[in-house]
């Protein structure tokens, strides 16, 4: 589930594959803005099947933090 949530973060922010790893920020990458952060929460909905509340996605800040809602 891992490696399948960062193939999807770092489709979806358009960057090369290694570009994100679990230590990587928003902050970190110009391309994560707000736009970028409501389309990741929304794709791992529908491709991934995972749900996260609308109020915890608002505070999602890193990828460490995405995987673990996540489960991964």
């Amino acid at each position: 589930m891992r490696e399948k949530v960062i193939a999807l973060l770092e489709e979806i922010l358009n960057v090369p594959a290694g570009t994100v790893t679990e230590d990587t920020r928003s902050e970190d990458l110009e391309e994560w803005d707000s736009l970028a952060h409501v389309t990741i929460i929304g794709e791992l909905e529908e491709r991934l099947g995972i749900t996260i509340p609308l109020d915890e996605a608002i505070e999602l800040t890193s990828v460490r933090e995405i995987l673990e809602k996540c489960g991964a």
